[in-house]
């Protein structure tokens, strides 16, 4: 095969990397990319891929790329997406985020005599908070707040917190979550089966390296740097929700596992989607806090923070999908994924290469853009030509793509999370990414192994 095509997408690639390193607008930068792919696509004579209803002319039929992809995007995972961002605006409006995160630290203040333990526990706590409240930098944010200064108190350094509690955010898995909302629309496989059949019998193992790694990491650096400890006097924060709120926001999950076709518990078939389940567990918050005020009125105006939430949701997530599809647009028709099909092929590379190849790329992608939606939304489009040509199922490589792209995110120093964290603990995000940078790399590894060996 003629490689002009994959060398000068793989061109257009380091270009956009670049780019999106120097902070430019990565909407911007992955939209005009995959425009200027088509475009050099045509001139070359390669096939673009099929429109459903075409203009007549080729130079229209560049932004009609765009309108059909606005149509399936809004039509599908762009409204759960929005709906996801929609819920979670809510319940941090009325207290519920706050008050989950409150009962799930808890347990932490008995391990006193034991800081580094406690800082440890922290990460596998933090990953079930993530799946209910799937914003990495909202809840870096919640946790800094009320786990920081916890975790200096029982004696480790301010490195040391902030460090796993960026951790917490290292894998974007469950139903609230974008990016695994995303890749189940990819691989058309339910939400539900793959959180509890691939995602969690890979997450679990991962977890307990990174608690490992990072108790081994953060020791060895606090010692090393001669730490010594801090007493900050804390005071319990007045939670503006009864404790109760705590549920609200793992009802979408609860919802879902409840109804799906896993468990089969009622004798007429009932199955909700992602999207039923935030609207769901939204009107049952809209209960709980006339409950709560016994004021109608403030809590139909409440509801607008919903809209508000989708609102964003779609001008940052939803349309950063939009641009991205036009970029994977841009690299399949200029023969990216044929090219790097045959050099793996040439190379003596299958299935597993391959996916090793595309998780790692991930990887690099997100620490580079400083986030984890912009990388897997770039290359997780690709997956199902690959599979098919592969002839393996989309799901052996989406999955340690999509853990990549959030990990990646994790050892950014440009990512949103790690520089609103830097600022609230005092340190730079440098520091955080060295310290980030040893145990993620080893979970990559270890999910490499675990997941293709």
């Amino acid at each position: 095969m003629s490689y002009l095509g994959p060398i000068i997408s793989l061109v257009f690639v380091v270009i956009a990397g670049r780019l999106l390193l120097k902070k430019y607008n990565p909407h911007a930068v992955l939209l005009v990319s995959g425009l200027l792919m088509l475009i050099v696509a045509q001139l070359l004579n390669y096939n673009l891929p099929a429109l459903k209803d075409p203009t007549g002319f080729s130079g229209f039929d560049l932004f009609k790329y765009i309108k059909e992809s606005f149509s399936k995007t809004n039509a599908g995972v762009g409204l759960m997406i929005m709906a996801i961002g929609g819920f979670v605006a809510y319940i941090d409006h009325v207290g519920a985020s706050n008050a989950l995160v409150s009962v799930a630290m808890k347990p932490l203040k008995f391990f006193k005599k034991k800081p580094y333990i406690a800082a440890s526990l922290v990460i596998p706590i933090g990953q079930l908070l993530f799946a209910a409240i799937p914003s990495a930098a909202g809840l870096g944010l919640l946790l800094m707040a009320s786990l920081f200064p916890i975790l200096v108190n029982l004696g480790v350094s301010r490195l040391s917190a902030v460090s796993v509690i960026t951790a917490t955010t290292a894998f974007g898995v469950g139903p609230a979550s974008a990016i695994t909302a995303s890749a189940t629309s990819i691989a058309g496989i339910d939400t539900i089966v793959f959180f509890l059949n691939y995602q969690i019998p890979l997450i679990w193992p991962l977890s307990i390296v990174m608690m490992i790694t990072y108790y081994i990491v953060n020791r060895y650096y606090d010692k090393k740097n001669g730490f010594e400890k801090e007493v900050h006097k804390t005071e319990e924060k007045e939670l503006k929700a009864p404790l109760i709120y705590a549920i609200i926001p793992i009802l979408p999950i609860v919802l879902l596992i409840v109804f799906s076709e896993i468990f089969s518990l009622f004798s007429v078939p009932i199955s909700i989607d992602t999207t039923t389940a935030m609207f769901i567990s939204l009107f049952i918050a809209l209960i709980c806090e006339f409950i709560r005020t016994k004021n109608i009125k403030q809590v139909f105006d409440s509801l607008k923070i919903f809209w508000n939430g989708m609102g964003n949701i779609f001008k940052t997530v939803v349309t950063l999908i939009i641009t991205a599809d036009i970029f994977a647009k841009g690299l399949i028709s200029l023969g990216f994924i044929d090219g790097l099909l045959d050099l793996a092929q040439n190379l003596g590379f299958g299935a597993i290469g391959i996916g090793v190849v595309m998780t790692i790329m991930i990887f690099l992608a997100s620490m580079l853009m400083g986030s984890g939606n912009a990388s897997f939304f770039a290359f997780g489009p690709l997956v199902p030509k690959i599979a098919k040509t592969l002839g393996v199922e989309s799901t052996s490589i989406i999955l340690p793509m999509q853990l990549s792209a959030s990990m990646g995110r994790t050892v950014s120093p440009i990512a949103g999370v790690i520089i609103a964290t830097a600022e609230i603990a005092k340190v730079s995000t440098i520091s955080i990414v060295k310290r980030n940078i040893i145990p993620l790399v080893v979970a990559l590894l270890v999910m490499l192994l675990y997941h293709f060996i």
